[in-house]
């Protein structure tokens, strides 16, 4: 008869315990961050980073929900390009935008199809704006405090000398051509 394996030992439990309380006050800090940005308390408020096409943007925290990884997206016919379909996102369907491209096609480009790459993320617009949508982005740099930038033109730039552009999504959401993700073809 051979000897039993040794059973797990009390270290392992108090590493996962260790886990569950990290991931707690993680949560914890950052609820407190997203509520002292709501209330806009005088805290310097931190917005976050994302590049979208070959730009950096910063979207407000009470705008943005989650950010997941890009799930399995199903296209949806009869639409415009840069509306690259629908996703769901913890049981909600969502409507993916691909931002790059939308802006290029204002722009008059036709645009071209850019396949998420590994860093690439959806961003969800926050519940209060009442659209249930999301953003394909190239690259999350994570909450960056823009009060800390200097005013280049009509973007803010970073000390290491990068250039952001603010995005609007509660104005973009009132935009009729954004609104209208369907091809009009006259039926």
């Amino acid at each position: 008869m051979q000897p039993r394996e040794p059973r797990p030992s009390v270290p392992a439990r108090v590493d996962a315990a260790g886990r569950r309380t990290r991931l707690r006050q993680y949560q914890v800090q950052l609820l407190e961050r997203m509520q002292a940005a709501r209330a806009n308390t005088g805290a310097p408020i931190n917005q976050l980073g994302v590049q979208i096409g070959a730009r950096r943007y910063l979207l407000a925290l009470t705008d943005a929900g989650e950010i997941v990884p890009v799930p399995a997206l199903t296209r949806v016919p009869l639409t415009q390009p840069w509306y690259l379909g629908l996703a769901n996102i913890r049981g909600n369907l969502v409507g993916v935008i691909d931002l790059a491209r939308y802006l290029a096609l204002d722009d008059g480009d036709t645009g071209a199809d850019a396949a998420p790459a590994a860093d690439s993320r959806i961003v969800t617009f926050a519940g209060a704006l009442g659209f249930n949508c999301a953003l394909l982005v190239a690259r999350v740099y994570g909450l960056r405090h823009a009060a800390g930038m200097q005013p280049h033109g009509e973007c803010l730039r970073d000390a290491d000398g990068n250039d952001w552009t603010a995005l609007d999504l509660a104005a973009l959401v009132a935009e009729p051509h954004f609104l209208h993700v369907g091809l009009g073809l006259g039926v």
